[in-house]
């Protein structure tokens, strides 16, 4: 049994620099407080706090001689706003890829555009991108997409980790929505990487293991893909969630993971998996 693992599996740059930078801060000041866990990760989120890094719902939790981390996934303008003139000490852990979208919405709404944000609903990602401007509707289907209202001139940006055929439909949709629609494609570049990654190893696997949260969109999102191309897909969070079973008569396994999985549950899968095959 061949065990293949996809090239740039796991943490994206972003994550990882977040990941880092809370762990180096943690390390310098003894304590960092983030609002809400700095990516969708149990195990990283468990590492972090072990470390220091504490996740708390308010910037009233936070003492006031503390620097609070915003996470990779962007935060609301309010919130900065109502940290800084607390005079609270903030490090930005967002992801670059991410304030550019921020900085794309605007610059869509300033030339007086509706703007629709493609995204899940309620995730932190989308929240804060919405926030960047007034009255922004998010969108996550073409079916929500058939039921706006129409409007004379529409800017379209994507949270970075959607499907490209997704963004397509409702795109698709909103072009008769709108007498003057304008989009940015906001995908980012780990993610396109990552979904041709799975597309390829779908094909030539006769298993696919994805390693990453139920809470991570970005995961699920590989484990829906590889399952439209693979049926025999298997998502896990960590090696506990291997079964042997799986493997019955299987020649070539592929493994991915989701943009918030660390190195050290890819490499435990892996391990797990290579000891199945050398029973």
């Amino acid at each position: 049994m061949k065990v293949i693992i996809a090239k740039d599996a796991g943490y994206c740059f972003g994550v990882r620099d977040a990941v880092n930078l809370a762990h180096d801060t943690a390390e310098k000041f003894g304590d960092v407080y983030m609002l809400g866990d700095i990516v969708h990760n149990e195990n990283v989120v468990d590492d972090l706090s072990k470390a220091g890094a504490k996740v708390v719902d308010s910037l009233a939790e936070i003492p006031k001689d503390k620097k609070i981390l915003f996470r990779a996934h962007g935060t609301k303008p309010e919130l900065w706003e109502k940290a800084q003139k607390a005079g609270r000490d903030i490090i930005d852990a967002t992801c670059p890829l991410v304030h550019e979208i921020h900085d794309e919405v605007k610059k869509l709404s300033d030339e007086g555009r509706q703007i629709i944000v493609i995204g899940d609903h309620g995730h932190d990602e989308v929240v804060a991108i919405a926030a960047q401007v007034d009255k922004a509707i998010v969108v996550s289907n073409k079916s929500e997409a058939a039921k706006i209202r129409r409007f004379r001139r529409i800017g379209v940006v994507s949270q970075s980790t959607q499907m490209i055929e997704n963004v397509q439909e409702i795109v698709n949709v909103l072009m008769t929505r709108a007498y003057d629609l304008k989009f940015i494609n906001t995908i980012c570049f780990p993610t396109k990487r990552n979904h041709e990654q799975i597309k390829e190893l779908a094909t030539n696997c006769d298993i696919i293991i994805i390693i990453g949260s139920y809470t991570s969109a970005n995961s699920k999102r590989l484990t829906k893909l590889s399952k439209t191309i693979n049926n025999n897909t298997y998502q896990v969070t960590c090696v506990d969630e291997i079964d042997e079973k799986w493997f019955l008569n299987c020649d070539k396994v592929g493994i991915s993971a989701g943009a918030s999985t660390p190195d050290y549950l890819i490499s435990e899968v892996a391990k797990r998996i290579e000891k199945i095959k050398n029973k």
